[in-house]
């Protein structure tokens, strides 16, 4: 191998730190903000032409031209027409891709640390070749065809892994979409977990006004370390955001909390992205800065940045503006668009600074019905209010959807005088009894449309009468309906095909069971449905095994013990046992029916719940827990769930204060 003597190249020159910039003609005159969107095009390309006679398309930003240096830790070039003929790129991260056009290459070098892979062109042949660590490798007219050769792309990979970021911002992390530097339309952003499955970030990420649903191109989210896969978009119609949904759950991370109040004017917000920088084109941690707040419309903020503190840049847009309340970290706006004025690969004439971000505090309530649409175990609950009927989810974490009225929804049904409702895989189904006296059919998806609204039972199934109680339970894929209607007790099957059973008297193969005031269904492990009736103030249960075949009524006061008269009864599978809860006039008690068919001796739910006094009760499995919601006298409804360790968690209250009206009763189930 000849030697070349090196050239030194100024470190700024090869940066192309934005003061070195050709002026940029009739920037002042601009009024719109550009994109605060990383493109991947090489920063200052056409100076670096102009300078160094190599030309720098686009890459992922993590191998950039730097000045040379002695020993490992560079990738080295050799090439006849640049200026000097040495090159040096730096390669950030464990991989790195950059698309190049520098003729005349004859001799590269791999940096030490990564495995390189350099793309040639000779004589209209592209080849292939790779570049061993520390080695110089002939290529082109030193190499075996002795024609001159063309360097089209340099790839590096499996290189030292990245910490995995840590501090104060540890669910900021970037969106990336398509293959950066390989595909003209890859872009990427800076994103924030919000919830295990979703990142809240900017809608243009994904170019001019995605639509809902799967990504047009393969995107992927990186959050502490980890990149999975983005499933599926929610973005807004109204401004520059959207949730994306992860595919996988991140639940080592804590999400950051969307807030609610208002940006006020000079209100300083920290901004914390992973954009560019003044010297860095795709910074591996993020970095913060301050910008305080200058004006507000209905969805937008504008904002500077505060004295000494740096601009928007490329990769910003979906950052969190964040404040502090309360001794907690909020996102109060989200990054959108900015002048750039002072970041790398912006023209030195362009001074400006101000960006725009777009408002978050009015969409909490969108926030937490997107984050509903993820599949993973949720407790429902149709809350009546007079003869208004509203539905609400719980997710995860114990926050709650706003409430949704169903009949403005789903139909009206002229009033809802009673509902029981049953979760079948993700989907909620409702069957009310209407202000008409029919029974009405209806289902929400898990995206939160009805996928079939309310239908009349009694017109399209059998035409009961008197129906005074409904419950309803999953049994598998199917759906049980247990109705007392004219003094009997009813049971018909919707199966997942959507047909329907004729209902069927159970009394007549059960035995006779008078005045029935409160019925509760339960699927069986086995296939079988569970049913708990009130009678005279007697709690009784049957069994429908899987063939089909019924039990005798049996009394659970002879089987688990006695309490005083019994107002309300509900009752939920756990495992392969059943939970059994009811409203006593002096208290609530619970007792299990264990697979084998016998009782736990019944126990009062006063060191749960406390001593209140409840009007109705309901009950769902939701995972492996049985959940209970309590109604009270004061108008308050108690949730609490007995754990598969016997355990049961602390009682919480069911926020009512959104809902009209005067509160008649709440049912619970549970979808995924």
């Amino acid at each position: 191998m000849r030697i070349v003597r090196r050239l030194a190249w100024p470190l700024g020159a090869a940066l192309a730190i934005p003061v070195m910039a050709a002026p940029m003609p009739a920037a002042a005159v601009d009024t719109a903000l550009p994109s605060a969107v990383e493109g991947f095009a090489y920063p200052d390309a056409a100076k670096i032409l102009a300078d160094r006679h190599i030309t720098l398309k686009t890459g992922d930003g993590h191998i950039t031209l730097a000045e040379c240096a002695s020993g490992a830790g560079q990738i080295h070039l050799f090439s006849r027409q640049a200026a000097p003929e040495e090159v040096c790129f730096k390669v950030s991260g464990p991989t790195g891709y950059l698309a190049v056009e520098i003729p005349k290459v004859y001799t590269i070098r791999g940096d030490g640390e990564h495995t390189v892979k350099a793309i040639v062109s000779t004589d209209g042949n592209t080849t292939t070749i790779d570049v061993p660590k520390d080695v110089w490798t002939a290529v082109g007219e030193s190499g075996s065809s002795r024609n001159a050769s063309t360097l089209l792309e340099l790839t590096a990979t499996d290189g030292p892994a990245v910490p995995s970021p840590s501090g104060d911002f540890p669910a900021v992390g970037t969106v990336t979409v398509d293959q950066p530097g390989r595909n003209p339309n890859a872009k990427a952003c800076t994103a924030t977990l919000v919830d295990r499955n979703w990142v809240l970030t900017a809608a243009s990420c994904f170019g001019d006004k995605p639509a809902a649903g799967a990504p047009a191109a393969k995107s992927t989210a990186t959050i502490g370390g980890r990149t999975v896969d983005i499933a599926e978009l929610a973005p807004r119609t109204d401004r520059d955001l959207v949730m994306a949904r992860l595919a996988i759950t991140v639940n080592d991370i804590t999400p950051a909390s969307v807030g609610v109040t208002a940006p006020t004017a000079a209100e300083n917000l920290r901004v914390a992205g992973y954009g560019r920088t003044a010297t860095e084109w795709a910074p591996l941690k993020a970095h913060t800065t301050t910008h305080t707040v200058s004006a507000l419309t209905t969805t937008t903020i504008d904002t500077t940045p505060a004295v000494g503190q740096a601009p928007i840049c490329q990769g910003d847009a979906g950052a969190p503006l964040l404040r502090n309340k309360n001794g907690a970290t909020e996102i109060a706006a989200v990054a959108s668009r900015s002048w750039q004025g002072g970041c790398l690969g912006t023209p030195a004439t362009e001074t400006r600074t101000n960006a725009t971000g777009v408002r978050v505090d009015d969409l909490a309530g969108w926030v937490q019905q997107t984050r509903a649409k993820a599949v993973g175990w949720k407790t429902q609950a149709l809350v009546r209010s007079d003869n208004n009927l509203y539905f609400a989810t719980r997710l995860y974490d114990g926050s709650w959807t706003p409430y949704e009225d169903v009949q403005a929804a789903a139909g009206n049904i002229g009033g809802v005088r009673a509902v029981a409702t049953a979760g079948i895989n993700t989907s909620t189904h409702i069957v009310a009894l209407g202000g008409d006296g029919h029974l009405h059919y209806a289902i929400r998806d898990l995206d939160g449309g009805w996928g079939q609204k309310f239908v009349d039972v009694n017109t399209t199934v059998s035409d009961l009468g008197n129906i005074s109680q409904v419950s309803v339970s999953p049994v598998g894929g199917d759906l049980h309906v247990v109705v007392v209607a004219d003094g009997f007790l009813f049971h018909s099957v919707r199966y997942s095909t959507g047909q329907w059973t004729s209902f069927k008297v159970v009394t007549d193969v059960t035995g006779p069971l008078n005045g029935i005031t409160s019925i509760s269904a339960a699927g069986a492990a086995d296939g079988g449905l569970h049913i708990a009736a009130v009678s005279g103030g007697t709690v009784y249960h049957t069994l429908r095994n899987a063939g089909g075949g019924w039990s005798t009524w049996g009394s659970v006061a002879e089987a688990a013990g006695a309490t005083a008269p019994v107002t309300a009864v509900a009752i939920s599978r756990q495992n392969s046992d059943l939970n059994l809860a009811l409203i006593a006039s002096d208290g609530q008690y619970h007792t299990l029916r264990w697979a084998n068919g016998s009782w736990q001796p019944i126990a009062s739910l006063s060191s749960v719940i406390g001593n209140i006094t409840g009007t109705s009760i309901s009950a769902a499995p939701v995972d492996t827990d049985a959940q209970f919601a309590i109604a009270t006298s004061d108008n308050k409804v108690l949730l609490t769930a007995r754990h598969s360790d016997g355990t049961w968690s602390t009682p919480e209250t069911l926020d009512l204060a959104a809902i009209p009206g005067n509160h008649t009763g709440t049912m619970i189930t549970s979808t995924l």
